[in-house]
């Protein structure tokens, strides 16, 4: 099921990449999408029939269109091919607040299906609890386009239970949510256009809290990391 989940997620990702011109990257991008959507299907295909060794040859077109996906996708603004940076670093960037409890943070780092590294921490007061998520996405499209429609400047969507918005912090676009019953909120970022920040908060008073968080992460920092 979560092979599955993966693929549609990309899958959604590559479309949305894959739909903003025709310059040679973006030609690239297509193609990369195109064969992704073949070796998704017939891993599909493949997981549906529960066949051991269909399933391990879709895996198998499914890795393979996965790195053809990032060569097209996982470039630095000079052409080159971005890494993601060790997690470890990316934990020095997680952030200490006053009066607030940080357990001990964990992190990973992925090279495929879509080469990706991230670290996070949990925060506790109380009965409040945050937790904090930054990854570095090397740049990749397939990481940032499902953000794209909550980034634009005056996106707002109003709920009887709350709302969602775009938003601003420190010059680093960004969106935010928020549920009234459940005192829930969750604020995200972009940070020097790779760094995906991800700040989620329950059983708080409001928004500002996570703003606050959001305050004590250095972003000149994480933009210094290579």
């Amino acid at each position: 099921m979560r092979a599955l989940q993966l693929i549609g997620i990309l899958g959604l990702a590559l479309t949305l990449s894959a739909a903003c011109g025709k310059s040679d990257e973006e030609r690239a991008a297509e193609k990369a999408a195109e064969e992704t959507k073949e070796a998704a299907e017939a891993l599909k295909k493949a997981a549906e029939s529960g066949g051991t060794a269909a399933t391990a040859e879709g895996m198998k077109e499914f890795a393979k269109a996965m790195e053809s996906a990032a060569a097209a996708f996982g470039k630095t603004a000079d052409g080159k091919v971005a890494e993601p940076v060790s997690f470890q670093s990316l934990q020095t960037a997680l952030p200490e607040v006053s009066g607030w409890h940080r357990e001990t943070p964990t992190g990973e780092r992925m090279t495929l299906p879509v080469a990706f590294s991230q670290a996070e921490a949990d925060y506790s007061m109380g009965d409040a609890t945050i937790n904090v998520k930054i990854v570095d996405s090397a740049f990749s499209q397939m990481l940032i386009a499902p953000w794209a429609m909550f980034l634009t400047t005056g996106y707002e969507k109003q709920t009887s239970d709350g709302y969602e918005k775009s938003t601003s912090v420190g010059g680093n676009p960004g969106f935010e949510r928020w549920s009234t019953s459940g005192k829930d909120g969750e604020l995200n970022l972009v940070v020097a256009k790779r760094f995906l920040v991800t700040i989620d908060g329950n059983n708080i008073a409001d928004t500002k809290v996570l703003h606050d968080f959001a305050s004590k992460i250095d972003g000149s920092k994480l933009a210094e990391l290579k």
